[in-house]
Parts: C-alpha cells; structure tokens; sequence
C-alpha cells in the first residue's frame, strides 16, 4: 500500500477523509457488486448512516447541500474480504494491544468480515466495542472456547457447556479433535435444539459421515476427508503411520469413494473452510527459518515469530516435510477443493490468521493466490469472501454485496478484481459501516503496528 489518495479526493480535503462517517457520496466508480459477474461503470455510491442508500449514474443530479462529494477517479469498488478461520488474540491482564492491531491488521488489507475460531469472553468485549465505534475494526463472529478432548468430560457436561456458549451471546461454537462419539451427540443435539451452528475439526472417533449427518455447518480445513477414505483406519489412528492432518496415507486414499461424500456434503448443507496457506506454510518444504525475515514478520512480535518457528521445526527434524511428502498432499488438497467447489460445496475464504506464518490479513492474499492456483475463478474467489459469509449467518444481501440498502461496507482499489488479483492487496481506501479510512491512515497504523515489534 504506497499510492496516496491525494488525487482521488478532490472535493473534500485528505486531512478530514480518514474517520469521515457523514452523509456522502463516492463518485466516479466502478462497482463490483458481487450480485453477478458484471461490472457497473462510471457509478455514484450514495452513503448515509453506515448504509448504501442508492447507486446512480455519475451524471445523475444529486442534492449536494446533502451528500458531501469524493471523486473516486475511476478506482473498483468490491464489497471486501473476509478471514472466515481467525483466532483473535486474548486480552493479557487487560492489555488490548494485540486484539486492536489484530482488527488493523485485518482493516488495512481489505478484510471486512473475521469468523473467531478459538473464542475467549474478552472477544465480546472486542465485538462490543468494534460495533459501538470505540475500536476500528472488521465485522466479527465468534466462537466460544473450543470442545475438545480437554475441555468436554461428559455428555452432560458438553450440554451445559453449549448453552452457556449460546446465552453469552457467541455466534458458533469450535469443535476440536479428541471428542468420543456420546460427547459429540450431545454437543450437536443441543446446538440443533438451541439454533447455534457448529463446525470444525472431526474427532477420530466421530469421523467426517457422522458429523455431516448431525449438522457440522463448517468443515474446518476441509478436516476429516483423508481419514474417510483410508481403507484401514486403524492407520489413521496412529499419528505414527498418518502423520500431521494425516499427511503421510493420501496415497491410499480410495477415491472411488469421494463422490459418496461430496453428495453427503451437499445433501447436509455444508460448508468448508479451506485454509490453503496453513498447509502451505506449517507443512509446506519451505524451510521454518525462511519465514523469519519476510515482510509482513514485522507485524508480529519477535516471540510470535519464534513461536511460529518452533511449532515447525519438529516436523522438519522428523523427515515429516520433504517434498516427497509434502507435494502429493497438497496437490491432493487442491484436488479436494475443487472436486467439492465445482460440486457446488459453498467455500468461505479462510486463511487460520494469526496462526503459524500467518499474519492477519495479509494471508488472506496468499490464500487467494493459492486460490487462484488451484482452479478458482476471480469472481468465484470474491464471492467466497462477500457473499458466502454473508450467507453462512443467514444474512444475505445484508452485506458482501454493494446494494442499496446494504450496509456501507467496501473497499476502493485501483484495478478491476475480476481482472486482477494483486489489485487487493493494495486498498486505496476502505468504508466499514460508513466510516472511511483513507490509504494514509491505514498505512500510519501499520508503521505504527511494526514498531510496536521493531526485532533487535
């Protein structure tokens, strides 16, 4: 993000653009609408209390003592990303620096829309105050702290938990590996009964079948299909002989039976959740150390960073990361994403930020990127980021779509995403909920961000 906005806004001075929250209109635009593949050019966005009120031709007259005029000198207009796999860090003793950088992070690279997968009751503190104003930030939804072998003991005790999760006001519930199969009954009986949508990773006890037919809403990761494909899945259960996500037995896998369980994906309404750039990086043959010095580290502080590296570095010391291994397995999972994607399986852009070597927002682009590489359209890409979130919470129309009566969330680039990807990464100004941030503001917040963690 380098170019400056000092000539896209000509009738309202830059120094008062940052922040602007009044009734305004952009003018000079093309719309990506994401209501079809179509691009409406030489546009007008009327904007008013956080909302589109109308979209006209640029030429058409409008009431100027009303609507304050920025020329947007021919930038597309899209509806924004979305981080659908994020793990929001947690308050430490009260100290909200993390979670506010967290949210510019996201802010700063067009990521409108943040699904929490690991949730902790500081984050309705952070959601309360993204929606009250008070902290710039991205639309959150959010987990409640996660079921797992660790935290769920019982049956019963998995049900309290799950209406606990609901009367605190999360919007999904997590479910991690390690559950028994009476454990994930009663998890998935009550969230049914109580209308909260679960997903995650699938326990290897319960298995992907199993969770699809009691109402897993997201599969995480894309988790569980290896594992329903393995012959003997006795392997499957030994970390041993499977390795990570079960790396190590995708050459056993029987395709012969994955058509079984893409129409058991499609017939149970499910989503997934694809997290390309997580296996590409934690399990991917680049080296650990590699990652160290990339540009985007200097958002992150010098633990996080060794943290990261130290989570990667067994794998490698064990021989588990050769590129023996490591190529089949991730052709295998472009291979699952677009056998399920062109099947019609709804995809939600998810990159797993920040987790290891993803950086908040930034690794969205390289899940687009590895997006792109494994088939996905352009428009098919974006929709996964707008309209599909959008969709998964049963708020259609609402937002992911520049329409009138949408909520004013957008972003400005200089090229057409339909044409060209990279255009993302560089926003030229973002409007969440109305209120603008110009490029100068969001590039001042990154300085900032980096040298919260200048490295020694």
């Amino acid at each position: 993000m380098t170019k400056s906005l000092f000539a896209l806004f000509l009738l309202i001075p830059l120094s008062t653009l940052s922040g602007f929250s009044q009734a305004y209109v952009i003018s000079n635009v093309n719309i990506v609408t994401m209501e079809n593949e179509q691009v409406l050019e030489d546009r007008a966005i009327f904007v008013e209390d956080g909302e589109i009120l109308k979209i006209l031709p640029v030429h058409e007259p409008f009431d100027r003592d009303t609507f304050q005029e920025i020329d947007g000198n021919g930038a597309f207009v899209y509806p924004g990303l979305a981080e659908f796999h994020s793990h929001i860090p947690v308050t430490e003793q009260g100290d909200t620096q993390l979670q506010e950088e967290t949210m510019w992070l996201y802010l700063a690279n067009g990521v409108l829309r943040v699904r929490g997968m690991i949730g902790d009751q500081s984050h309705l503190t952070l959601r309360d105050k993204v929606d009250s104003g008070e902290v710039a930030g991205p639309r959150l939804f959010l987990s409640g702290p996660s079921f797992r072998g660790a935290t769920v003991t019982s049956p019963d005790q998995a049900v309290q938990m799950v209406k606990a999760q609901k009367d605190a006001g999360y919007d999904h519930l997590k479910l991690h590996p390690g559950l028994l199969m009476d454990e994930f009954l009663a998890i998935s009986k009550t969230a049914n009964e109580l209308n909260i949508p679960f997903g995650g990773h699938i326990s290897l006890d319960v298995g992907l079948e199993a969770s699809l037919k009691n109402g897993y809403k997201s599969i995480e990761h894309m988790d569980g299909y290896i594992e329903a494909l393995i012959p003997d899945y006795s392997r499957v259960m030994d970390p041993k002989i499977a390795g990570p996500f079960s790396m190590l037995l995708v050459n056993e896998a029987d395709l012969s039976k994955l058509p079984e369980l893409v129409d058991l994906t499609l017939e149970t309404k499910a989503w997934i959740a694809p997290t390309l750039t997580l296996f590409d990086r934690y399990f991917g043959a680049k080296p650990a150390e590699e990652y160290r010095g990339i540009p985007e580290m200097k958002y992150m502080s010098a633990d996080q960073v060794q943290g990261w590296i130290d989570a990667k570095t067994p794998y490698e010391k064990s021989g588990v990361l050769t590129k023996e291994h490591v190529q089949p397995y991730l052709e295998f999972r472009n291979m699952l994403l677009m056998t399920l994607h062109r099947a019609g399986v709804p995809v939600l852009m998810s990159s797993d930020s920040p987790q290891v070597f993803n950086v908040p927002g930034f690794s969205i682009h390289h899940e687009i990127e590895l997006m792109s590489k494994a088939g996905m359209t352009n428009y098919e890409i974006l929709k996964s980021g707008s309209v599909n979130p959008a969709a998964y919470f049963g708020q259609d129309g609402e937002w992911g779509m520049i329409k009138e009566g949408a909520a004013a969330d957008f972003v400005l680039v200089s090229n057409n995403p339909l044409e060209d990807l990279t255009t993302l990464q560089s926003p030229l100004m973002v409007v969440m909920k109305g209120k603008i941030y110009d490029s100068d503001e969001l590039e001042e917040q990154l300085r900032r961000i980096a040298s919260n963690h200048t490295k020694e």
